[in-house]
């Protein structure tokens, strides 16, 4: 299993959200995934007023994304604008490796989780939140009195509540700081969000680069076939163009085939308590669940996995398709322990199916009955 490759089961397209204040720097993040080679990309772009002002920034490089005019997401009822503009991706491109939501300036990150966490879309999943920070003008920006009134801070210091719906914090403009200063900011910022999101991934991003491993797979190396001449030619200028500039965050990986059936409490436990070093954990397995048991096939159930900062989404896979069977693990500093825990839940179940425990079995089931999205 290539762990920047989509496995080729995977039956809900990965919907990622992008948040930050205005003037973060989210479309220049937006457009950097949109260069990743070979990315099959769905675009959402919402902006607070009546005119898409983020969709013409973006127009050159995605053919006719969809948008969310006239309002601020979160400040929808319900997710019915949006689930709209997801449903009218999927079905014009059923192949797309993700779909990115650009969401205006003034959303709030954690009401818009729960529009895309209760979507009920069944052809795509809520995979994650990533919010730009400005680290310039973090501070200022926190302390203004229109954003302290939306988060119900008292004062310019405390971290802001949108930190607590983050699953990656994307450090921007670092590039605009002295090293030393850069060194002290991050950390700054880093101790800030970790106050409110432990689990939460902080990277540092000059010019909105970051490792497209983090956050998405890509099912193919090649461009598409019915790409644009113009968004070819972006890619190659602005390929070039990043490698006069400074490295982005480099993600690590972990791989571990698991061609036989595993046990389900060790994957449960795995589950249960996901390693932090690992921003995402993803993988399909074939899980000793024993004989007879319903929507097995063997004694041998199918499940694809995928996990982002500790979020967790179970599904079962039918039909079973011809694919690598194994887990991976994704993050900016993968440790050996990540590994060891990786390697202990992908070993063979141990004596025939009829012996595994049933309260682990249970144990999944109650796993994958919590999964809302991720």
């Amino acid at each position: 299993m290539t762990p920047g490759r989509r496995p080729a089961c995977r039956s809900r397209v990965p919907v990622i959200a992008l948040t930050g204040y205005l003037g973060a720097g989210k479309t220049t993040l937006l457009n950097h995934l949109l260069r990743t080679p070979g990315a099959r990309l769905g675009v959402v772009i919402n902006d607070f007023g009546d005119i898409n002002v983020d969709a013409a920034l973006v127009t050159g490089e995605v053919d006719e994304p969809a948008s969310v005019a006239g309002g601020c997401l979160c400040c929808m009822p319900d997710a019915g604008g949006l689930e709209t503009a997801l449903e009218r991706l999927v079905a014009a491109r059923p192949d797309l490796d993700a779909i990115l939501i650009e969401a205006s300036g003034l959303a709030e990150p954690a009401n818009l989780v729960r529009l895309l966490r209760s979507t009920a879309l069944r052809r795509v999943r809520y995979a994650g939140l990533i919010d730009v920070i400005d680290v310039v003008n973090d501070e200022h920006t926190a302390g203004s009195h229109a954003v302290k009134a939306a988060e119900g801070i008292e004062g310019a210091t405390a971290p802001p509540a949108r930190y607590s719906a983050a699953t990656l914090v994307v450090v921007a403009k670092t590039d605009l700081l002295e090293a030393d200063e850069r060194s002290r900011a991050l950390d700054r910022v880093t101790r800030r969000v970790h106050s409110r999101n432990p689990r939460a991934l902080v990277i540092e991003a000059a010019h909105g680069r970051i490792d497209p491993l983090l956050v998405m797979d890509v099912a193919h190396e090649a461009p598409p076939a019915d790409e644009l001449p113009l968004a070819e030619l972006t890619r190659h200028a602005r390929a070039e163009a990043c490698d006069n500039h400074h490295a982005h965050t480099h993600a690590d990986s972990f791989t571990v085939p698991a061609p036989l059936p595993v046990s389900p409490g060790a994957l449960a436990d795995l589950l249960e308590s996901p390693p932090a070093e690992a921003y995402r954990l993803k993988g399909v397995l074939d899980v000793a669940v024993g004989a007879g048991r319903s929507g097995s096939s063997g004694g041998v159930r199918r499940v694809i996995v995928n996990v982002v900062a500790g979020q967790v989404h179970l599904e079962a896979e039918r039909p079973y398709r011809s694919v690598q069977l194994g887990l991976v693990a994704i993050g900016a500093h993968l440790g050996e322990d990540v590994r060891r825990r990786l390697e202990k839940a992908a070993r063979p179940a141990q004596g025939p199916s009829e012996s595994v425990e049933s309260a682990d079995v249970a144990r999944l089931d109650r796993i994958r009955r919590r999964s809302r999205g991720i």
